[in-house]
């Protein structure tokens, strides 16, 4: 997968990477460590210019996050929340995890719209209720933007210095990569029984 990835990046240029990093942000087919690693790889090998790349990856992130951003905005929380009620379950999103994530960014804003740049899911999952509780377009671009630019260039330049351990590095991330699919996976599943399991408990309380 890495070896696969590595070369993806570097067939594609800047365009392949600005791609990658949008589709990241929307659905994620492959995770953001694994395409800025990537990235760094081929910096390292003079393939890629790492000020570009970083331009290329910073601004796929922030038209990901703008089509959830504006979706957000667009149906407000009161209009989300009978969605999120009905189908959220299927999406590993309930009703507590909207309260939850726009009461945090009611409270803490520009500052969790950044910090959560940082972490998987919660990544894409906050530029929505970002536009529910209608934080202003230049905050969250710009908070969004910093968030990725740091989060991004430490990926980057991971991969970039660890080039001359290619063969060790292959070793393990490929491995790990599929050690993490299915640990997302069954994460999801388990999500699933469980908000199955909870929805029918609440079903026999109301009758």
């Amino acid at each position: 997968m890495f070896q696969w990835i590595t070369e993806m990046v570097a067939a594609g240029g800047y365009a392949g990477i600005f791609a990658l990093m949008v589709l990241e942000n929307l659905f994620p087919p492959i995770p953001s460590e694994l395409i800025m690693a990537a990235s760094g790889f081929a910096a390292a090998r003079g393939q890629l210019s790492m000020l570009l790349l970083l331009v290329a990856a910073v601004g796929g992130t922030l038209v990901g996050n703008i089509f959830w951003y504006e979706l957000g905005r667009w149906l407000g929380v009161e209009r989300f929340r009978p969605l999120v009620a009905r189908w959220g379950k299927w999406f590993a999103v309930e009703v507590e995890d909207l309260d939850r994530a726009t009461a945090m960014l009611k409270r803490w804003g520009p500052f969790a719209i950044c910090i959560g740049r940082m972490f998987p899911g919660v990544r894409t999952l906050i530029s929505v209720p970002a536009g529910m509780v209608e934080i202003p377009r230049g905050v969250f671009y710009l908070w969004t933007a910093l968030g990725s630019l740091v989060w991004l260039t430490f990926l980057a330049y991971a991969g970039y210095f660890l080039e001359d351990h290619y063969d060790r590095v292959e070793k393990w991330v490929e491995p790990l990569a599929w050690v993490v699919v299915g640990a997302a996976l069954g994460a999801y599943l388990a999500h699933l029984a469980f908000a199955f399991r909870r929805a029918r408990r609440r079903r026999a309380e109301r009758r």
